[in-house]
């Protein structure tokens, strides 16, 4: 059998471990993230369930982390890209560093295309590949002002962007043979959230995180909300409002309550 070339971002711990177990009886791996320990003990754990493994530690928030790992995608062979690393920086706008904002944007949404662009070649030459983007559900949270919900300002708009970004993809590719998928997970029980300084009394665990996403892909699922019950139902409805919304807006008059 031919065995899969998945490359995994934020695969040293949390979701992005959690996917890289549940496919390593099927996939090779090379995988990415900053702490090269940790990757080193993941590769021996999936050494040992049979697959071959690739360890690149890069710091994503850096086009110079960025760009190693561009370099190791256009080698063409990669099928399964699995964009998850991120990190939150959930805080009021004001509290944030201006010299860190640009790594915020970097490694939350900027990374995510840079790396699928640099994967995008080797997958329309072959005809096949799957590109699986990490967000969140706060990227639908701007207009919430619930006070239990994390200051978000720049984690929110990151994702918001990573979501437009991949639904706005998969109709470019549609004809492709590449499939895309967005992540929307709510609050998971890994590090990436116990550091954001948050009291999450109820939480998915990584491992279900992307069990959703992988039994999403097969169901043909372009979003994958994991732990939205009536997912189709909704997402037509939000599909409606967006259409209604953009349909309604082009108008060539001003609406009444303007004039």
């Amino acid at each position: 059998m031919t065995r899969t070339l998945a490359l995994i971002t934020g695969a040293s711990s949390g979701i992005g471990a959690a996917y890289a177990r549940l496919l390593a009886a099927d996939s090779d791996f090379v995988l990415v993230a900053r702490r090269a320990d940790r990757l080193q003990d993941l590769a021996e754990e999936l050494r040992k369930a049979g697959a071959a493994v690739e360890v690149l530690p890069a710091d994503l928030a850096t086009r110079e982390g960025i760009t190693l790992v561009a370099e190791r995608q256009s080698a063409g062979d990669v099928r399964l890209l699995i964009s998850n690393a991120g990190v939150g920086g959930y805080a009021p706008l004001i509290d944030i560093d201006a010299a860190r904002i640009d790594d915020l944007l970097t490694l939350n949404a900027a990374a995510h295309v840079q790396l699928i662009r640099a994967v995008l070649p080797g997958m329309l030459a072959a005809g096949e590949g799957t590109i699986v983007t990490v967000a969140s559900l706060l990227a639908l949270s701007a207009g919430q002002s619930d006070p239990r919900i994390p200051r978000r300002t720049m984690y929110a708009a990151a994702k918001a962007a990573t979501v437009a970004f991949t639904r706005t993809l998969g109709h470019e590719l549609a004809d492709t043979g590449i499939r895309t998928q967005v992540v929307l997970p709510g609050p998971v029980a890994t590090e990436f959230d116990q550091g954001a300084g948050q009291t999450v009394p109820v939480a998915m665990t990584a491992e279900d995180v992307a069990r959703a996403s992988l039994t999403g892909l097969r169901l043909g699922e372009t979003i994958c909300v994991p732990g939205l019950e009536d997912q189709s139902a909704l997402l037509d409805a939000l599909l409606g409002a967006e259409s209604a919304v953009l349909s309604g807006g082009r108008r060539s008059e001003l609406a009444s309550r303007y004039r």
